[in-house]
């Protein structure tokens, strides 16, 4: 049986997802060039994912002097919170609450982060 296509990126799918939206519209070579600061990767596997990317709309394209240009085509702050709510409803039977008392007792914030999120709580037409 054929998986259902996902949602939302892939892992590889958001580490591009990442150049682009640092770097702005970006070639291959300079994506290919990013992404092997953190591990070896083909240029042939970064033109696949992105090929697929496309056909998802994630990326956009347009033709440049010297091949394509890609951009993101999603906003990472909505694409933040599709992941975000995703995890919360798989992991955490959709509790935000849960994920959150999670982050503080497995001490994944630390104490300033606790702080700055105790404050959110507190004066949250202040972000």
């Amino acid at each position: 049986m054929a998986r259902k296509p996902a949602n939302g990126p892939t892992d590889g799918e958001l580490e591009i997802l990442n150049v682009l939206w640092e770097r702005g519209p970006s070639g291959l070579g300079d994506i290919c060039k990013a992404l092997r600061v953190n591990r070896p990767i083909a240029t042939t596997t970064v033109a696949t994912v992105l090929k697929v990317m496309l056909e998802k709309k994630l990326v956009a394209r347009k033709r440049g002097p010297r091949g394509y240009q890609w951009s993101a085509n999603c906003d990472r702050r909505e694409t933040a919170a599709g992941m975000i709510q995703k995890l919360v409803d798989r992991v955490f039977d959709g509790s935000a609450r849960r994920l959150a008392v999670h982050l503080v007792e497995a001490g994944h914030l630390s104490e300033d982060e606790q702080n700055q999120l105790r404050e959110l709580l507190e004066n949250p037409d202040q972000t």
